[in-house]
């Protein structure tokens, strides 16, 4: 799952008392930033296996640290830290937690059997990515209707074409990942890329969120 994440992010930026768009995009895809760069610094590891899944060649086989549940619940936990210490109210902190620990969550519905609770087997997974007609809609859907919400929540305050930009992208990187060809092996490139793609939709995200109503305490 890459853009059904953000959903989390958009639905608990309906809330008055959330942190603003942006930090919550953070929040959204933290596990994977962290994986990618344990990835890159060899803390944690996966290797490309074409057949994986049908829709993702990436045997994800090492991430005790992000991929687990404790792991995850940790993320989380720094976070909320995170923002009490740029000045966030602790209900502020605890929104921005729960969007992190969505992302365990929503990957256990997609990913083959390679998240677990605490970093050992058994290894969970309902494998959503192996039937990419449900998938693919269910991702879209998820990620619209969110959208939905926190547009209806948080009403323009001039002209921007942030939002139509923030689809556009989102679109654009789903549809590569879809439907590019995958890589056939493991290079620095593949994190390297993710990392970016996971920055720049942060950065799209406070754009957006300058452009909307009440907004929350962090960018």
């Amino acid at each position: 799952m890459f853009i059904g994440h953000y959903s989390a992010a958009l639905i608990a930026a309906t809330n008055r008392d959330a942190p603003k768009l942006g930090t919550l995009f953070a929040a959204a895809q933290i596990v994977d930033i962290g994986f990618f760069t344990f990835v890159l610094s060899g803390f944690e590891s996966m290797r490309i296996t074409p057949g994986t899944t049908v829709m993702n060649p990436m045997d994800l086989y090492h991430m005790p640290y992000t991929h687990s549940l404790i792991g995850t619940l940790v993320w989380a936990s720094g976070f909320m830290l995170i923002l009490k210490l740029f000045g966030a109210r602790w209900r502020s902190g605890v929104i921005g937690g729960l969007v992190v620990m969505s992302h365990w969550f929503l990957d256990l519905i997609v990913h083959a059997p390679d998240l677990t609770l605490a970093g050992v087997p058994p290894k969970l997974g309902l494998g959503l990515w192996n039937y990419p007609m449900i998938e693919m809609p269910l991702e879209i859907g998820l990620t619209a209707g969110a959208l939905w919400l926190y547009l209806r929540a948080n009403p323009p305050i001039g002209k921007s074409f942030a939002v139509p930009a923030l689809i556009l992208y989102l679109m654009a990187v789903q549809a590569f990942n879809w439907f590019s060809p995958p890589p056939t092996s493991l290079d620095p490139s593949v994190p390297i890329s993710a990392l970016f793609a996971y920055g720049l939709a942060i950065l799209l995200a406070v754009w957006v969120a300058r452009g909307r109503g009440y907004g929350g305490e962090i960018k």
